[in-house]
């Protein structure tokens, strides 16, 4: 068995890399199950499943970072370890996390030298180090300065820098997990090109995605986990409801399934009126009655984060007024929102919703930590006995309630801030692009609990920017641009075109007035 580079001329149709019926424990939880993996020269394999299925464990054995307790690792054809990282990128395997590993301070030359900067006369050689990452960035096609720092590109071109470090270190294998979770569709079809590009020059890459449209336009072949098991091996253009059926394990029925089953008094609980933020949102006005769900859509930048985050109590507000079952609301006072029956999941819940390196009984427990509290102690048992019915009732996949919230998968992270606000007992409910990075089968129980909320007379509002989810879970949908309502559609009104026409109206507006104030016609 090797640690070293192996790659002498093997077989034609030899797998770059082959997982070969591995296994993995952590203590007496086994996550992989005697799984096999290949990965083919200029071939995409696509790795899917639910969240928890294995998948970030799997591309971790190939990458190195863990290693198998059964099973063998080949490359090219031949057994070898991978003690760590840097044993993996020598073989040539390259990771592309969902959070990417550049340093934004720095820039796109020095990040794609980085950790091997050229040298001449014990310094740092420049001229060649901007050499190395022009060549690396022409091999993606990708034409941006050098020497422009990195924390100032977008998401898609901090990306596509990581796939041009990888092929700068000669990379034949790259691992690609959630790489259009943060991505516009513009964005999305732009690396889909330099995928295309890759496998066409024989590069093998491992590709992880939730959203099921994408696997067919970017996809060769699908590698179905369920469970920690391989389920089956599948063409990339097998239909959704097939995948969705080996993934989970049954049919789903209806992808939205909303259900209207509150019968009580139509009460308003949340009201909202002329919120405006300084430069974001401008004299947002709507109201919210129990057992409704109420979407907000639009563009990116339309404002619709920032008046969620404002009426939570995250952010200030300049003008207007909040009010929550008829009781005005304080400006900037997250506790206050609380207090008052509303919860807040945030479009980033690793860094908004959670402390990834609590337990998940304490993630739970943040929003009644004072309000549980006897004689101003912490009540810690009745605050576990809380995080353990809430979190059978959720189904969060965990080993116990002291497993840090980090190591959770992303779905069960997600129902984890879910769980927090379903203790608190909050009544409204803000949800910022709540099934982000979450699989189809935990997208349906999230919807379901959407249900469970507005069935006892809650009320939510929602922000994604899936616009079926809009459509199919919402009640009424709200649509801004430009920072303000541009309008309001009816469920049965609510079409994909309705709600686009109303997103782009006021852009449009705005920039035939910058047209007509530059002197165009």
């Amino acid at each position: 068995m090797s640690d070293t580079p192996v790659t002498n001329n093997p077989p034609a149709g030899t797998p770059i890399l082959t997982l070969e019926n591995v296994t993995k424990s952590f203590g007496p939880v086994t996550v992989i199950k005697g799984v096999t993996v290949n990965v083919r020269p200029g071939k995409v394999q696509v790795l899917l499943g639910e969240n928890g299925a294995g998948k970030s464990t799997l591309i971790k054995m190939m990458a190195g970072v863990y290693q198998p307790d059964g099973g063998r690792i080949l490359v090219d054809g031949k057994e070898v370890r991978l003690p760590d990282t840097n044993a993996s990128e020598a073989l040539g395997i390259a990771t592309i996390h969902q959070e990417l590993n550049l340093v934004g301070s720095m820039t796109v030359a020095e990040n794609i030298c980085m950790g091997r900067f050229p040298r001449r006369f014990g310094l740092v050689d420049r001229r060649q180090m901007r050499k190395v990452a022009r060549d690396a960035l022409n091999k993606i096609g990708l034409d941006i300065d050098v020497d422009h720092k990195v924390g100032e590109l977008g998401i898609a071109r901090q990306q596509l820098v990581e796939i041009a470090k990888a092929l700068s270190l000669n990379a034949r294998m790259l691992i690609l997990d959630e790489p259009t979770a943060a991505l516009t569709k513009r964005e999305i079809s732009a690396l889909f090109s330099v995928v295309e590009d890759l496998r066409e020059r024989g590069v093998g890459m491992v590709f992880i995605s939730h959203h099921l449209d994408e696997i067919a336009a970017i996809g060769d072949s699908v590698s179905v986990l369920r469970d920690g098991e391989f389920v089956a091996e599948v063409p990339a253009d097998t239909h959704e409801d097939e995948l969705v059926r080996l993934m989970v394990g049954r049919s789903i029925e209806q992808q939205f399934p909303r259900r209207r089953e509150y019968r009580g008094p139509a009460d308003t609980l949340l009201e909202v009126e002329g919120l405006s933020t300084k430069g974001m949102v401008n004299n947002v006005s709507f109201s919210v009655k129990a057992g409704e769900i109420v979407g907000l859509a639009g563009l990116v930048g339309a404002g619709r984060t920032e008046v969620i985050r404002a009426i939570a109590g995250v952010d200030p507000y300049a003008t207007g007024s909040v009010r929550v079952r008829g009781k005005d609301l304080p400006k900037s006072s997250i506790g206050a929102a609380i207090r008052s029956g509303v919860g807040h999941v945030p479009e980033d819940r690793k860094a908004h919703g959670l402390v990834l390196g609590a337990a998940v009984n304490e993630n739970i427990g943040y929003a009644t930590l004072s309000t549980t509290a006897k004689s101003g102690l912490v009540d810690r048992s009745g605050q576990r006995k809380r995080a353990q019915d809430v979190a059978d009732k959720l189904r969060i996949r965990m080993h116990n309630l002291d497993q840090v919230v980090g190591s959770l998968s992303g779905g069960n992270q997600q129902k984890t801030v879910f769980a927090r606000w379903i203790v608190a007992n909050s009544t409204v409910l803000l949800l910022d692009e709540p099934t982000r990075g979450v699989d189809v089968g935990a997208k349906v129980e999230i919807y379901e609990l959407m249900n469970a909320i507005t069935a006892a007379g809650g009320a939510v509002v929602m922000v994604s920017s899936e616009l079926p989810e809009v459509l199919g879970m919402s009640d009424r949908v709200l649509v801004m641009s430009g920072g303000h309502i541009s309008g309001e559609l009816s469920a049965d009104d609510a079409t994909q075109d309705a709600v686009m026409s109303l997103a782009v109206r006021d852009v449009q507006r705005d920039l035939e007035d910058k047209l007509m104030e530059d002197g165009h016609e």
